[in-house]
């Protein structure tokens, strides 16, 4: 599954149907892929306590956040929510999936009120933490044991997301009280499982391991009352997802072959690639993809755009290759013009607001000022003439592979102020304390985890309210390291 992306978007799914995860209109196309997460296969067989088996299980009339199946078991799919012309765009907020008002790293945070089943959740969610490596391994065990036809729609190396999948259903059910935040996180999920050809029957083959893995590992909390608020809430999750598949396929392909016509090595582990789409591609300035190499089949990593939409439908992307990393050494060290790769749905809503006059503050730090030079773009391109004070971070001169770029675009747009920052340490939040004030801005964070962490924290210190703050999912950034 793609890493989470969460956002503040307010809407809901609804929609009747008779049987649970049957969309509307299946996929047209479920070709090779995979669910974006990963994991080892657990070391043992694991049989683990089955559920009742599934069996599909109808209902009218009920959102798809306030479904209540029968408890004990993963029902199968209902029908998907009649699709609309509504086209979310999910951004990370603190708390990817960013917030559309605002961006961050997970679902926000916990109302103070908590349903049954959301203290059931997060109490089992406590008591599995200090052996998550072994709920992982145990929780692909039982998924590959009992179906083993969907090991064809992970990676061959289970090693490098390991966890992703599942993290991904944890975090979004530690939050499923959220539903203004965590509809947007699921539908953002849902579209981007497209791409690894995931189909609603599988749905409930993932929610038995889950649920199998969790009664194991919690086994001093669980009994029967935790196992159906589980069900439950693996059952909202899965719909939203899946209603949200129904409803993109309707607009958009589950992919896109994308050709490289450009290759500029800026450095010796940073390259700019350029691609055209075989098809038009839409997107927003500061969003980001899903990108995968002929040389890693079924292995995606994020990346965002380096520009605003270009009226050529050309693409631009900065990679760093890291060590140990298959999809980024791949694009810098062996992708040349001519070689076709595949990009999922766009995603993310850390875009800019053009119904305000707020200035934009924005930090960018290493190949993370790829999507601020895009925001720059998007802001000249409407004509606004706003502040936009933008701080560009790097370790060493040498690492400012990009700073030709932004100091054009400074002479040519007298709002822009560009500042290089130098250090060692990666101290960008530091270098914004010393200027300011920031309280009429809007702020915009893009780099390594450390610096977006630090970044947030610096931010508020100096006025800027949490819903004001922008920026990429940290554990996405995490699992897309590579």
């Amino acid at each position: 599954m793609d890493a989470p992306t969460t956002t503040s978007s307010a809407d809901d799914t609804s929609g009747e149907g008779g049987g649970w995860f049957t969309p509307r209109k299946p996929p047209k196309r479920q070709e090779d892929g995979e669910p974006q997460q990963s994991g080892a296969e657990g070391p043992e067989a694991a049989e683990g306590r089955r559920l009742a088996s599934i069996r599909p299980l109808g209902r009218s009339g009920s959102a798809a956040l306030a479904t209540e199946p029968s408890e004990g078991r993963i029902p199968a799919a209902r029908e998907a929510s009649e699709p609309t012309d509504e086209v979310t765009h999910a951004r990370v907020a603190p708390a990817e999936a960013r917030p559309e008002a605002q961006s961050e790293t997970r679902p926000a945070a916990q109302p103070e009120t908590r349903s049954p089943d959301a203290v059931l959740v997060q109490r089992t969610m406590a008591e599995i933490g200090p052996d998550s490596d072994k709920v992982t391994s145990y929780f692909y065990a039982l998924l590959f044991t009992r179906h083993p036809d969907l090991r064809a729609l992970f990676p061959a190396a289970m090693d490098t997301q390991r966890d992703r999948l599942l993290k991904a259903l944890l975090t979004a059910a530690e939050h499923i009280d959220n539903t203004d935040v965590l509809v947007s996180y699921l539908k953002n999920l849902g579209r981007g499982h497209r791409k690894y050809g995931t189909q609603p029957e599988h749905y409930p083959a993932v929610g038995e391991a889950l649920i199998g893995s969790l009664s194991r590992y919690a086994s001093s909390v669980w009994d029967e009352e935790t196992e159906a608020a589980w069900v439950r809430t693996y059952t909202k999750i899965s719909q939203v997802m899946i209603d949200a598949a129904a409803e993109d396929e309707l607009r958009a392909p589950a992919w896109w072959f994308a050709e490289v016509v450009a290759h500029d090595l800026r450095t010796p582990d940073i390259a700019i690639v350029t691609v055209r789409p075989d098809q038009p591609y839409p997107f927003l300035a500061g969003q980001y993809t899903s990108l995968e190499t002929p040389w890693w089949p079924r292995i995606w990593r994020h990346y965002s755009f380096a520009s605003a939409p270009r009226s050529d439908g050309l693409l631009s992307f900065h990679v760093k290759a890291v060590p140990a990393g298959w999809v980024s050494n791949s694009l810098v060290h062996r992708a040349r013009p001519g070689d076709v790769l595949r990009l999922g749905p766009p995603g993310g809503s850390m875009t800019v607001d053009h119904t305000t006059d707020s200035g934009l503050l924005c930090l960018g730090g290493g190949t993370g000022i790829a999507p601020i030079k895009a925001l720059v773009e998007d802001v000249a391109e409407h004509g606004r003439r706003r502040p936009v004070e933008v701080f560009y971070g790097a370790r060493t001169d040498h690492d400012l592979y990009d700073i030709d770029t932004m100091l054009r675009l400074q002479q040519t747009h007298p709002w822009l102020a560009v500042r290089p920052v130098v250090d060692q340490r990666a101290q960008l939040p530091d270098a914004v304390r010393e200027y300011g004030p920031w309280n009429e801005y809007d702020a915009y964070l893009s780099g390594p985890p450390g610096m977006i962490r630090s970044g947030v924290d610096a931010l508020r210190e100096v006025g800027i309210p949490v819903g004001r703050i922008r920026h990429d999912s940290v554990e996405e950034l995490v699992a897309a390291g590579s």
